[in-house]
């Protein structure tokens, strides 16, 4: 599948399916390549993910990575952590074409050694009285805001019209 940009998503040891089906669906219809750091907190396959990604599954661009370690080997660009604990709120941030966009399991984040290894953490701003969001809402969100200052007119781009 062609994409977009070398624009990635990626998803540390993921723990809830279903999030991963809509990602996926998500990367496949944005044309963002995605990557997957496991181990995951489910039996990782198609059926797992069926239902969230239904048929987008086959058209997104997905690695796999046996660990933090080989993805860290594999990986290329600036390292963009979402995270509660970040300082910045994503929609000051001036992203770049080659961003990973780093996103924690749901239930606990990502560990102190990859905070460390972030080149920018980042947060988005809730209320006071909340905790975080749903991980795959995070991920539009703050990927449509990378795309949109990379690309103003980024429907164009993904929808592949002419001007």
């Amino acid at each position: 599948m062609a994409t977009t940009s070398a624009l990635r998503l990626a998803l540390f040891e993921p723990d809830i399916p279903q999030n991963v089906g809509t990602l996926l669906r998500l990367s496949a219809c944005l044309g963002v390549p995605m990557d997957i750091i496991e181990p995951c907190g489910f039996p990782f396959g198609r059926k797992a993910l069926a239902r969230a990604g239904m048929d987008y599954i086959e058209q997104a661009d997905c690695t796999v990575h046996a660990s933090w370690a080989d993805y860290q080997q594999q990986a290329h660009g600036r390292l963009v952590l979402i995270s509660t604990r970040g300082t910045q709120s994503f929609a000051a941030f001036d992203f770049l074409p080659s961003d990973r966009l780093l996103f924690g399991a749901e239930s606990a984040g990502v560990p102190d050694f990859v905070h460390a290894a972030a080149d920018a953490v980042l947060r988005i701003p809730v209320r006071a009285s909340c905790r975080s969001l749903n991980v795959a809402v995070s991920a539009a969100m703050v990927l449509s805001e990378a795309l949109r200052q990379m690309h103003p007119d980024w429907r164009r781009l993904i929808l592949g019209e002419k001007e």
